[in-house]
C-alpha cells in the first residue's frame, strides 16, 4: 500500500520555508511521503529539508519585481506552473496540499483547488499575505501562526502557532534571571537582513543609561555588514561590552541568556521569543504595506510580555527611558517573562500535523 502523500507549497523567503520544513520533517516521521512545490527562488532554501522530500520546481512569478516585459509575462508563467502542478497531481494524487504563502505557492494551491484535493493554508503573520488572502476562501482550513489573525468575512481560523527550530524547542520555558546588580544581557536583532535603525538608536541609548545599570550591560548586536565597523567602534569607545555580528548562529543560547530582547517583530522571531519566554521591546518594520509586524507583536504586548515602539517613537531618549524603567524592575521583568512564556506555542508543529491528518481522514469518509 502506497504511503499517503502531502504536497507542501511554499517559497520566496525563509519565513515561508522554515515552518514548511518543520511540517515536512514531522510528516515524514509519521510515515507520509512529502513533496515540496516551489520556484527557483524558493529552492534556495531547501538545503535544510530532509533528502526524502521530493522538490518540484514550478513556474511562478511576482508582480513586485522586474521590468514591464517581465510583469506582462507573470500571468503566463503562473498558468504554466498551474498546468505542470495539475499534471503532477494527476500522476500522483496527494491526500492533502498545504500552502505556506509566497507566490511560488500559487501553482500547487490553484491545482489542488481545481482538482478538489483537501487543502489548507498556514499564515505566519497576524495579517494574511497576498497569496494566502487569494486562497483564504478556497481552502478547507486556515492555520494561524499568530493569534489573533485578521481573516476576511466569516472565515474562522485555527490557532496553531508558528513552528520553531529544534534548537529553540530545547530552550523552551528556560528559567529567567530578572535584571539586577550583576551582568545583564541584551540581545539586539533586526531580522534576517538586519535593521539600520537598531544600529543608529540602540548603542547611544545604552550608553546613556544610568551608570549603575550601564556597567552591568552585555550586548549581542546583529548589524548589517555596512554598519558592523561603526557599531563595534561605538561600543568600544563607550567601554560597553558588546559582540557585534551580521549573523549569530547561536541565537537560541543568546536569547535564553538575555534579560531583554530588542528586535523587529517578524513572525518567526516572535515565536522564538515566546517559546523561550523573554521580555522584549518590539520595533515593527514601518515600511510593511499590511503592517503585519505590529499584528505579530499584538498578543505578547496585550498579555504584558512585551512592549512596542513604532519606528517614529524609536529614538535614543525614549529608548533610554524605557530601558532604565525595565532594567530597574526585576519583579516586573519576571512577570513579563512569564507572560511571554504563556503566549508560546512549543507544539505548533504537532498542531499542524493534527490538522493535516484530520483533512486526510475527512476526505476518506
Amino acid at each position: 500500500m502506497t504511503a499517503p502523500l502531502l504536497i507542501i507549497a511554499a517559497g520566496g523567503t525563509g519565513g515561508h520555508m522554515f515552518p514548511a520544513q518543520a511540517l515536512a520533517e514531522a510528516m515524514l516521521a509519521k510515515g507520509w511521503r512529502v513533496k515540496l512545490s516551489t520556484d527557483a527562488r524558493g529552492a534556495r532554501y531547501t538545503s535544510g529539508f530532509p533528502d526524502a522530500v521530493e522538490v518540484n520546481v514550478v513556474g511562478s512569478a511576482t508582480f513586485a519585481r522586474g521590468g514591464l516585459v517581465q510583469k506582462l509575462m507573470v500571468p503566463f508563467r503562473i498558468v504554466a506552473g498551474i498546468g505542470a502542478a495539475k499534471w503532477r497531481m494527476f500522476r500522483d494524487r496527494p491526500n492533502v496540499v498545504v500552502g505556506f504563502g509566497g507566490y511560488p505557492a500559487i501553482p500547487a494551491m490553484a491545482a489542488a483547488w481545481v482538482l478538489r484535493i483537501p487543502r489548507m493554508i498556514h499564515e505566519q503573520n497576524g495579517v494574511l499575505g497576498r497569496v494566502n488572502q487569494l486562497f483564504a476562501k478556497r481552502v478547507d482550513q486556515i492555520a494561524c501562526g499568530t493569534w489573533p489573525t485578521a481573516l476576511p468575512g466569516q472565515i474562522v481560523g485555527v490557532h496553531t502557532g508558528n513552528p520553531v527550530r529544534a534548537a529553540i524547542l530545547e530552550q523552551a520555558g528556560s528559567p529567567y534571571i530578572p535584571p539586577g546588580d550583576y551582568p545583564m544581557s541584551v540581545l539586539v536583532m533586526g531580522g534576517s537582513q538586519g535593521a539600520r535603525i537598531m544600529s543608529d538608536v540602540v548603542p547611544p541609548a545604552i550608553a546613556a543609561l544610568p551608570e549603575h545599570i550601564r556597567r552591568n550591560i552585555r550586548v549581542s548586536h546583529q548589524a548589517r555588514p555596512e554598519d558592523l565597523e561603526r557599531v563595534t567602534a561605538y561600543y568600544e569607545s563607550e567601554l560597553i561590552k558588546a559582540e557585534v555580528q551580521t549573523f549569530f548562529d547561536d541565537v537560541p543560547r543568546r536569547m535564553t541568556d538575555a534579560q531583554l530582547v530588542i528586535s523587529r517583530s517578524g513572525a518567526s522571531t516572535v515565536a522564538d521569543v515566546s517559546v523561550i519566554g523573554r521580555p522584549a521591546i518590539w520595533v515593527p518594520y514601518g515600511g510593511a504595506i499590511r503592517d503585519e509586524q505590529t499584528a505579530n507583536a499584538r498578543q505578547l504586548v496585550e498579555a504584558g510580555g512585551a512592549e512596542i515602539m513604532t519606528e517614529a517613537e524609536f529614538d535614543v531618549v525614549p529608548l533610554t527611558e524605557k530601558l532604565t524603567a525595565l532594567l530597574s524592575d526585576g519583579a516586573g521583568m519576571l512577570k513579563m517573562s512569564q507572560a511571554a512564556t504563556a503566549c508560546g506555542v512549543p507544539d505548533a508543529t504537532e498542531r499542524l500535523v493534527v490538522l493535516v491528518e484530520d483533512l486526510a481522514q475527512k476526505a476518506k469518509k
